[in-house]
């Protein structure tokens, strides 16, 4: 039995309009829309990064020990999955740019994949990554 963990990035949202919902429930959609909720919203994920099991645990070990960074992405394990939105990119940021200087190839391929996510999430603050742990 293989475990994978995917790294999975805001690629679109879209309201649910779907032809047998009431108008009035419509209407309340576009209501908590225009209020700043996100009632019918539904955010559309795309994976962008998948790692082998003991390979991404191998990887988050080359953070600092102790670090807050570190703390974030052990989350994985701990809890099954984690979101990494904008209030994440300087810590994280900080962290795997460090660590790249003892990292096998293979990680640091992985640590230029994150910080490029990290940049993108920097660019729009709407995007975010959902990061779950998955097994076969």
């Amino acid at each position: 039995m293989g475990e994978t963990v995917i790294f999975s990035q805001l690629s679109r949202k879209f309201i649910d309009e779907s032809d047998d919902t009431p108008a009035d429930a419509q209407q309340v959609i576009y209501y908590g829309l225009a209020i700043g909720h996100h009632l019918g919203v539904i955010d559309c994920l795309s994976a962008v990064l998948t790692c082998p099991w003991d390979d991404y645990l191998a990887w988050i070990a080359t953070l600092e020990a102790g670090s807050e960074a570190r703390r974030k992405m052990e989350g994985v394990p701990r809890y099954g999955e984690i979101v990494i939105d904008a209030t994440h990119i300087t810590m994280l940021a900080s962290a795997f740019d460090a660590a790249l200087a003892h990292q096998t190839a293979q990680q640091q391929a992985w640590s230029r994949e994150m910080l490029a996510m990290l940049h993108a999430i920097h660019q729009e603050n709407a995007i975010y990554l959902m990061v779950r742990r998955q097994r076969d």
